[in-house]
């Protein structure tokens, strides 16, 4: 794989734990308290670059490819984990670096990996923030505030949700823009807002590409369901990792101690919204995916009402949880809007020093 071309001031190195050996971008002369971004699902750390620089003293930005993305090995995932085998790989990240207590910031997928790394290490985090956050209660397949299974099966979440045509692009490292399921048409239409095309554009594009694909990867495997739309989450792959039966984070509000958690939203998510263009549920509400049951079986998930949810139930019982909706922003927020981005993470950061 060829490495990406970095931003000036930031460095790339591979980092060998006990578990795999991963990449890892920083700011080399940089010391202080230490900030790890994890991105989302068909990206990289790369996406991190312009925010990392960003980041004033005294914090350290890291920002780490997860295990199948970037430059990180590619080992399997385990997706009867859940996202274990990513927030595994990051405690592990952490210990190797001999990190004290760190501050988590997870976008979309990265922030349920962020969000399991809390639940199971509190005491090791000193802030968390999530950024358009995939639901504590998975993507897909749910109904209701608190998350509840449309299906024991899980149907209508996991790898067989996905375009293959998208999948056979990724593989193929299509570059091109002739298909609105090719990486760099998705990026335009659904990772930022548009009419935005990002500086970075190409950057962002290659790191889409560092995806692995397969059974192991990305999607995951599949299972056939008798229930609309016919596909049930396997036990291999990264959406099956995210799919509700797997993942499913019920008990924030347990942990101690409680650090500050920011939630920094955009307005215009397509992907991560309670109207998701991502959600089978909703796409057969809208009539492109036909057989929907109706909404009485299969209504759209509200992903944003899940994670408000979890997060009052933690602000319930003492965590400090503040809420950022920046208007004008798609998905990768932290792209669209740079400034406001900063500015929120910055309050969530001092709210854990």
């Amino acid at each position: 794989m060829t490495s990406p071309a970095l931003l000036p001031g930031i460095r790339a190195r591979r980092i060998t734990t006990p578990r795999l050996t991963l990449n890892l971008l920083e700011l080399p002369d940089r010391t202080g308290e230490p900030v790890l971004f994890v991105h989302g699902n068909v990206s990289a750390a790369t996406f991190w670059q312009q925010t990392m620089l960003d980041l004033p003293h005294p914090y350290r930005p890291l920002a780490v490819d997860l295990r199948g993305f970037g430059d990180t090995d590619a080992l399997p995932v385990d997706a009867t984990r859940g996202v274990r085998d990513f927030s595994d790989d990051l405690t592990a990240l952490c210990d190797t670096l001999a990190l004290d207590r760190v501050h988590l910031v997870g976008w979309s997928m990265g922030g349920g990996i962020a969000l399991q790394h809390l639940r199971d290490q509190p005491a090791a985090v000193r802030s968390l923030t999530l950024v358009n956050p995939v639901s504590p209660y998975g993507f897909g397949g749910t109904h209701g505030p608190d998350g509840r299974l449309n299906h024991p099966d899980g149907a209508g979440s996991g790898a067989g949700t996905v375009n293959p045509e998208f999948v056979q692009r990724l593989k193929d490292g299509d570059r091109s823009e002739d298909s609105p399921l090719s990486p760099r048409a998705v990026l335009a239409s659904s990772y930022v807002k548009p009419p935005l095309r990002p500086a970075l554009e190409d950057a962002f594009v290659d790191a889409m590409l560092s995806t692995r694909t397969g059974d192991d990867h990305y999607p995951g495997d599949t299972r056939p369901s008798d229930q609309w739309p016919g596909t049930a989450p396997g036990p291999r792959g990264v959406l099956n990792a995210m799919a509700p039966t797997h993942f499913r984070i019920d008990d924030l509000h347990r942990i101690d101690p409680k650090p500050p958690i920011g939630w920094i939203r955009g307005t215009d998510d397509l992907i991560v919204s309670d109207t998701s263009l991502f959600d089978l549920a909703h796409l057969g509400a809208l009539g492109a995916v036909p057989g929907w049951p109706g909404a009485e079986h299969c209504p759209a998930q509200p992903m944003v009402a899940q994670t408000r949810h979890a997060l009052d139930r933690y602000a319930a019982t003492g965590g400090p949880v503040r809420e950022t909706a920046i208007p004008d922003a798609g998905h990768a927020v932290h792209i669209d809007k740079p400034k406001e981005f900063t500015a929120a993470l910055l309050d969530t950061l001092t709210a854990g020093r």
